[in-house]
C-alpha cells in the first residue's frame, strides 16, 4: 500500500456493527477511491461476528474512552492538551450552552471524548466526518472547534428524529455539510438547516459485487404442503421500530392449513419476548430467531428464502428506519417483499410492482398480504423480479459515493490520485 497521509478522520458511535453495513461499505468505497482515513469509534464492539467487508478496510481503528471514569488519565491529558488548541474556548462555551438544555450524563460524556479527539488526532487531519448526526456528532462538533478545522455528518434513521430540534438546527449550522439517506430525513433537515443546500440526499445503495443477482429464481411452494412449506424471513434488530411483534401476530391469523415457516435473523433486547408472544400464539414450533449472523450468512438466508416481511413502525420515541437496507438486499436477490409504508419505504418499493405495502401497525392487513404471496408462487417470482430491476437501476452505491467525494472536495478534502488504500 503506497503511503497516503490521511487527512480525513470518520466518528463512529461503535466499531464494527453487523447492523451498520452500510456504513463499512461506504467506507470501504472511499478506501478504494483513494482516500487515506482514520476511524475512531465511541464504543467497543459487542458484536461477537463480524463482517468480512471490515477486513477488507486497511484504516487504523481508535477507541475513544467509552465511559471516562474508566481512563481518567486519559481523558486528563486529553484535556491538558485541549485546553491549548485555538478553538477550545469556543467549543467550551458551544458545550456548555447544550448543558444547559441537555442536563444528562451522556453530554458530559461526549465533550470528555471530544477533548481527548482533538489531542490524538493525527496532525495531518483536516476534516471530521461523523456517522450519525446524534452523539457521533457531537463529539465531531467539539472536536473539530478545538482544531478549528471543518466536519460533515452522514444522518441516517434514529438519529434524524430523535434529535432535538434546537440541536440539529445548531449543528446544521456549523457543518460543511450533511448528506442524508432518504427524502423524507432530507426535506425534515433541510427545513431546519439556514441553507437547504447544505444537506443533500445521498441514497445508501449496494456495490457492485456484494449481493450478486441469483438469476431467476422461485418455488412452487404455495403453502398447501405441509412437507414444503413457505420460508418467510425477516432480517433485523428486534427492537420496537422493526414491528415484528405485528409480524408475530400476523402469522397467528393465518388459516390453520397454511403451510409456512418463519425465520427471524438478528439480535437485539426484544427477542424473547417475541419467543414468548409466537409461544402464547401457538406458532413457536414454526418459529426460529437465529441472531446475529455475517453477510454471508445474511445472503444464504435471503436466497434460501421464499418471501421477505419487514413491518416498520414509528416507536413511541419517534425512532423510525430510514430506508432500510435490509429491504435492498433482499430485493436484490429476486425475494418478494412485504414491507410497510413508513419513512423513506415507499422511495423504493412501487406497491405491486416491486412488493407490497401494508399500512404499519395492522396485523389484519399484514396476514391478508401473507396470505395471498404464500398461496400466489407466480406473483411472488414477478414482485422478485421488479425489485431486484428496481435496485439494480436506482440504487446502486457508486453514484453516492460520487455525491459524497465532490462534498469532500469541495472542502479541499481529495483522494490520492496516484495511490490507493485498497488491499
Amino acid at each position: 500500500m503506497t503511503e497516503n497521509p490521511p487527512a480525513l478522520a470518520i466518528v463512529v458511535k461503535g466499531w464494527p456493527r453487523l447492523s451498520e453495513t452500510f456504513i463499512a461499505r461506504e467506507i470501504r468505497a472511499l478506501e478504494q477511491r483513494g482516500f487515506a482515513l482514520e476511524i475512531w469509534s465511541l464504543r467497543h464492539p459487542t458484536d461477537r461476528k463480524r463482517h468480512a467487508m471490515v477486513d477488507a478496510i486497511a484504516a487504523p481503528v481508535r477507541y475513544l474512552p467509552e465511559y471516562l471514569w474508566r481512563e481518567p488519565a486519559r481523558v486528563w491529558r486529553g484535556w491538558r492538551h485541549a485546553r491549548r488548541l485555538p478553538g477550545y474556548k469556543a467549543a467550551r462555551g458551544a458545550f456548555l450552552a447544550d448543558l444547559r438544555r441537555d442536563r444528562t450524563p451522556n453530554r458530559g460524556r461526549r465533550f470528555g471524548q471530544a477533548l481527548v479527539l482533538a489531542a490524538e488526532l493525527a496532525g495531518g487531519i483536516r476534516h471530521l466526518h461523523a456517522q450519525f448526526l446524534h452523539t457521533p456528532s457531537s463529539v465531531a462538533r467539539y472536536a473539530a472547534m478545538m482544531r478549528q478545522i471543518a466536519w460533515s455528518a452522514s444522518a441516517h434513521a434514529k438519529d434524524v428524529w430523535t434529535t432535538p430540534d434546537w440541536e440539529k438546527r445548531e449543528k446544521l449550522a456549523d457543518a460543511a455539510f450533511v448528506v442524508t439517506c432518504t427524502g423524507v430525513g432530507h426535506a425534515h433537515l433541510a427545513g431546519l438547516a439556514p441553507d437547504a443546500a447544505r444537506v443533500e440526499l445521498v441514497y445508501h445503495g449496494l456495490p457492485d459485487g456484494d449481493f450478486p443477482d441469483p438469476g431467476p429464481r422461485g418455488s412452487p411452494r404455495d403453502g398447501r404442503d405441509p412437507a414444503a412449506p413457505v420460508r418467510i424471513l425477516s432480517v433485523g434488530r428486534a427492537v420496537p421500530k422493526k414491528g415484528f411483534d405485528v409480524l408475530i401476530a400476523a402469522l397467528a391469523r393465518l388459516p390453520q392449513g397454511c403451510a409456512w415457516t418463519f425465520t427471524h435473523v438478528g439480535g437485539g433486547s426484544l427477542r424473547d419476548a417475541l419467543a414468548a408472544q409466537a409461544a402464547r400464539a401457538g406458532v413457536a414450533d414454526r418459529v426460529a430467531f437465529r441472531g446475529a449472523a455475517s453477510s454471508d450468512e445474511v445472503l444464504a438466508a435471503y436466497r434460501d428464502a421464499d418471501l421477505f416481511v419487514l413491518p416498520s413502525r414509528i416507536a413511541a420515541d419517534g425512532d423510525r428506519d430510514g430506508m432500510p437496507n435490509v429491504l435492498m438486499e433482499a430485493m436484490s436477490q429476486r425475494l418478494a417483499c412485504i414491507a410497510t409504508s413508513v419513512s423513506a419505504i415507499p422511495e423504493l418499493i412501487v406497491d405491486g410492482e416491486c412488493g407490497v405495502l401494508v399500512p404499519a401497525d395492522d396485523e389484519a392487513a399484514l396476514a391478508a398480504a401473507l396470505a395471498r404471496l404464500i398461496g400466489d408462487p407466480a406473483a411472488r417470482a414477478r414482485l422478485g423480479d421488479g425489485g431486484a430491476a428496481r435496485v439494480r437501476a436506482a440504487f446502486g452505491a457508486a453514484h453516492g459515493i460520487d455525491q459524497i467525494t465532490a462534498r469532500f472536495a469541495a472542502n479541499a478534502i481529495r483522494p490520492c490520485e496516484s495511490c490507493s488504500t485498497r488491499r
